[in-house]
């Protein structure tokens, strides 16, 4: 153990870490559909790695049943009361790389998609936060903090204090992790109570009432212990009305128990000089590799095979968050004025997805696009190209832009969120370790893209520039070291 720990320890006269149990309604590699998942998948092994005892609670989703049916050991049942609802839960145990994993199985309401949308949605987590609270006393394991993820189990802090406050379950710990704040959990206060009995006096703008609605997030940064986000920078935005999509008030009144944490990523999945996924390895200092990676997206996807030519790729969701209608109102004019190529990997509205396809029509080998995702294909997006754009209007953290600093795939970004808090501007001085805009306005966003070209045709710079992206530390370690000393601080 790290002398830092030991001592964080002794001021709160212990030996030992405290237990941890992660909660979040998806973990990679068993469940994903985006970032929470990698982080719930990753997080546990780097503080297991530390010394840490801490494990997983999930649903136990169709796509887990399907891949891992076989592996996983039955602990016990119960029946879940949610109203007049009585619904059959089951706690299966299953080790996925030295972590323990509790998977909560009910075919009602895990048995098709993640989230199913709506009130569905609404009803398949508020059976799992009360499944979660009753299976606690069984699992053998005694968690001091629960690390609650997004509004999915954001009741569980607010069920332990209001309604379990009876026994050891009531008197842990709670920190809330917001990955997106855009995404709440809405509902009616007659559902609320309906599903979870929850008493009339928290529906107030004290508790968990937003816009005359139930807000599971809302009653989460109430009633948890403390309150983090994905990136200090996101964790000062969210403050602020522009961002915090009406939660500004709690966060400013609990703003010295709010704190942010980046992101990290898995640098033995995402690594040039191993991925089975790259038809060649490369390592900064040897870039020989990522010439030939070049080649292979270009032949691919139907690009003309030049290596003088810059590509400018984006591996993303086509929505406005993301940034892609400051992207549909500048392609055109990046196309006609510079001589270039454009790499789209990625889904989303379908107004974008119409638009890049007619502009794949346009400047047919140039710009190439692939709707959908294909994650061979986005290592080889990322080994290939030699910038990925990310004009996003918010961003809590982002994972994209740490993952190309891997391949030396050099990032355009705007400052927001983890953005703003990873990428280092090489616009001014020549110390960065990608290009940066601030303001969510497209002649901006199209200035840093000529800028960053301009570049690419200065190859002493370019490499420097490399070279320093790919030396950049986003290891997850870094992170647990941080949530290592949160949790610390909680008990």
């Amino acid at each position: 153990m790290k002398k830092e720990f030991r001592e964080l320890l002794n001021e709160k006269g212990r030996k030992d870490f405290p237990k941890v149990l992660l909660a979040a309604a998806e973990c990679a590699p068993l469940s994903k559909t985006g970032g929470l998942a990698d982080v719930v998948g990753t997080l546990p092994k780097s503080l297991m790695a530390l010394g840490m005892d801490a494990r997983v609670i999930t649903p136990y989703h169709r796509c887990i049943k399907e891949k891992y049916a076989s592996s996983v050991e039955h602990m016990f049942h119960f029946y879940v009361d949610l109203g007049w609802r009585h619904q059959y839960a089951g706690i299966e145990k299953l080790t996925l790389d030295g972590v323990t994993v509790y998977l909560v199985d009910s075919e009602y309401y895990f048995g098709d998609k993640i989230y199913r949308g709506g009130q569905p949605e609404i009803e398949q987590y508020a059976f799992f936060c009360r499944a979660v609270m009753d299976a606690l006393p069984n699992l053998g394991f005694e968690p001091e903090i629960l690390h609650c993820n997004d509004w999915h189990t954001a009741l569980l802090p607010m069920l332990a204090k209001t309604q379990y406050n009876y026994d050891r379950r009531g008197s842990m710990k709670f920190l809330l992790t917001i990955h997106n704040i855009a995404f709440q959990g809405w509902c009616g206060f007659d559902s609320a109570s309906d599903l979870l009995g929850i008493d009339s006096r928290y529906y107030t703008p004290e508790f968990m009432e937003l816009n005359g609605c139930a807000d599971f997030l809302k009653a989460g940064c109430v009633f948890a212990d403390r309150i983090n986000t994905v990136s200090p920078n996101y964790a000062e935005e969210i403050k602020m009305p522009y961002y915090a999509e009406g939660l500004e008030g709690i966060l400013n009144a609990r703003a010295h128990e709010l704190s942010g944490i980046v992101n990290g990523i898995d640098k033995d999945f995402f690594n040039a000089r191993t991925d089975a996924f790259i038809p060649a390895h490369f390592d900064r200092g040897h870039l020989g590799g990522k010439a030939k990676c070049k080649t292979a997206l270009q032949e691919q996807m139907g690009l003309e095979v030049r290596d003088d030519v810059p590509i400018v790729a984006m591996v993303t969701r086509m929505t406005e968050q993301k940034g892609f209608d400051l992207v549909a109102a500048m392609i055109d004019e990046l196309m006609n004025t510079r001589d270039m190529q454009f790499m789209l990997l990625g889904s989303g509205d379908k107004k974008f997805e119409d638009f890049m396809r007619g502009a794949e029509a346009r400047y047919k080998g140039r710009l190439a696009s692939y709707i959908g995702y294909n994650e061979a294909l986005a290592h080889l997006v990322y080994a290939g190209s030699d910038f990925l754009l990310m004009p996003s209007r918010f961003e809590p953290c982002g994972l994209s832009q740490m993952i190309a600093m891997r391949y030396g795939c050099l990032p355009i970004v705007r400052e927001t969120g983890g953005l703003k808090d990873t990428v280092r501007p090489d616009n001014k001085v020549y110390e960065g370790n990608g290009f940066s805009f601030a303001n969510y306005n497209a002649h901006e966003m199209r200035d840093t893209v000529y800028y960053a070209l301009g570049c690419f045709y200065d190859k002493e710079r370019m490499r420097a520039l490399i070279n320093r992206a790919m030396s950049t530390d986003f290891g997850f370690e870094l992170s647990a070291q941080e949530y290592a000393k949160l949790f610390i601080c909680m008990i």
